[in-house]
């Protein structure tokens, strides 16, 4: 209670001396002999501490106003570098799918000179089956475009298999992985005949069988494996893979074996199908 009295009475003493600075002013005014200045002086001396105080305030508030403003530039300009960013990204990708295509397309380009001798339509592949092979697929080309069913399907590297279906602008294509495939092949130095099949405990090995070789010469790993002359619906001298283990038959008259195929059967992109028929047609595939 000491301490509120005190406090008051400090106020009504600043009060008094208040109200008393303010009847000096007024009776001052009243006489033209006074001057204003030592009154001017002490209200500029009470007055200054609080202008000092509003400045440093205002600076404080400016300063506050332009840092934020600062603030939502660099996040605005952040967004906007972000967004170039995904940009470039996406410009790489597609510079990179770009540059990709343009390599498988040289390969079939390459391709197609190695079988300069037959007529070929380039195509894409549209679908395939849920398995991680391609041992059936769909193509964006059908017999608008000049393909027909028994056509022989090529892609970088070697054979991929048969057309047997075909709508207007589509084909179903059966590769040589599938274990319904069946292939007549022959060595490509010494012409040793033999059937190349799809084989389903083999496929996850990315291999195919053959058997019923024929043969005195010494067949060996690595040697490449053509379609035949023989071949029913196949034309001759498409490659098909190379040896990769040969065994020799109970009988000793035949030999049988595991080929790894030319072509990656897990990823076809685009292929070529040649136009040219073989003129015979049979049981083959």
């Amino acid at each position: 209670m000491r301490k509120r009295n005190r406090f008051r009475l400090k106020n009504n003493q600043l009060l008094a001396v208040l109200t008393f600075f303010c009847i000096a002013a007024i009776v001052l005014t009243l006489t033209e002999r006074v001057t204003f200045d030592p009154i001017k002086n002490g209200a500029g001396s009470i007055l200054r501490p609080f202008q000092t105080g509003i400045n440093r305030l205002g600076t404080i508030l400016t300063d506050t106003r332009e840092t934020a403003r600062n603030k939502e530039e660099l996040i605005a300009e952040n967004e906007e570098l972000l967004q170039q960013i995904e940009e470039l990204k996406e410009q790489v990708t597609l510079k990179e799918e770009d540059e990709q295509e343009l390599e498988r397309l040289r390969e079939l380009y390459d391709l197609d000179q190695n079988y300069s001798e037959y007529t070929k339509v380039a195509a894409q592949v549209i679908s395939k089956d849920p398995s991680n092979w391609f041992d059936s697929f769909i193509i964006n080309r059908g017999t608008e475009d000049g393909v027909d069913v028994n056509m022989n399907v090529i892609t970088s590297g070697g054979l991929v298999g048969i057309v047997i279906e075909a709508g207007s602008h589509w084909a179903s294509v059966r590769s040589v992985i599938d274990d319904n495939s069946n292939v007549s092949g022959m060595t490509m130095s010494t012409a040793d005949n033999c059937i190349v099949s799809g084989d389903l405990t083999l496929k996850d090995d990315g291999k195919l069988s053959f058997s019923q070789m024929n043969t005195e010469n010494e067949i060996r790993s690595g040697e490449k494996i053509i379609t035949s002359n023989i071949s029913d619906k196949y034309l001759p001298g498409i490659l098909i893979g190379t040896i990769d283990e040969v065994t020799e038959d109970s009988n000793h008259l035949t030999k049988t074996g595991t080929i790894i195929p030319a072509v990656d059967f897990r990823h076809i992109q685009e292929v070529l199908v040649i136009t040219t028929q073989k003129e015979t047609g049979g049981g083959e595939d």
